[in-house]
């Protein structure tokens, strides 16, 4: 990855305010609240507000991100909330994470560049045990006509970095899918994600 990534990154982390919101995404909040709270993962966490959400309930967190300005904000976060969270900054070769080490593992707009996007996905896969669930939520392919209108949706504007479908099938082929939909939404999270998006929504126990 290279450093104009990261700077962008840490550009975008580096206000007072949290550019994502400090509440956590609906998708999320909705799946974790009915399940037993053990092992969690949260690779480009970016501020923290998911994993600090987790960590309330009562999850051992675990999360990533490349941007030391976002580690900051989520370290803060976490504390302004009372509970801790494992929080490297890295990429994913770098890290030190275990095969089969995690219950579940929280994908959230985790867009990551086109060269590494599979890669990385088939890494992650491998950090879930058998029988834990990986929860996703990201843009679309067709999140382009939706940025195309209005800019404050936010969401990456190379196709490559958006899902299909048929990726995810791919990405997670050993998967059992409980869920597994493209769907249009209305965002409302802090400065970056507001309006109408088309995502891709899937939930999947590692066979």
């Amino acid at each position: 990855m290279n450093n104009a990534w990261v700077d962008r990154w840490n550009d975008r982390y580096s206000t007072d305010e949290f550019a994502y919101g400090e509440q956590p995404n609906n998708y999320l909040k909705e799946q974790l609240t009915n399940l037993e709270t053990r092992t969690i993962l949260f690779p480009a966490e970016g501020e923290g507000r998911n994993a600090v959400f987790a960590a309330k309930l009562g999850w051992k967190v675990s999360a990533f991100d490349i941007s030391i300005e976002g580690k900051n904000k989520a370290l803060q976060l976490a504390e302004n909330n009372n509970v801790s969270i494992d929080y490297q900054v890295g990429e994913l070769q770098e890290l030190d994470y275990k095969a089969e080490q995690f219950d579940a593992i929280a994908l959230i707009y985790a867009h990551f560049p086109s060269a590494i996007k599979s890669t990385y996905h088939k890494t992650l896969s491998n950090y879930l045990r058998k029988g834990g669930l990986l929860i996703f939520e990201a843009f679309s392919k067709k999140h382009l006509d939706y940025l195309a209108k209005n800019e404050k949706v936010g969401g990456p504007k190379e196709i490559d970095m958006l899902f299909s479908i048929e990726e995810i099938r791919a990405y997670f082929e050993n998967y059992e899918i409980l869920v597994l939909e493209e769907k249009e939404i209305e965002l409302n999270e802090g400065l970056f994600h507001n309006g109408q998006g088309s995502v891709i929504r899937f939930v999947g126990r590692r066979k």
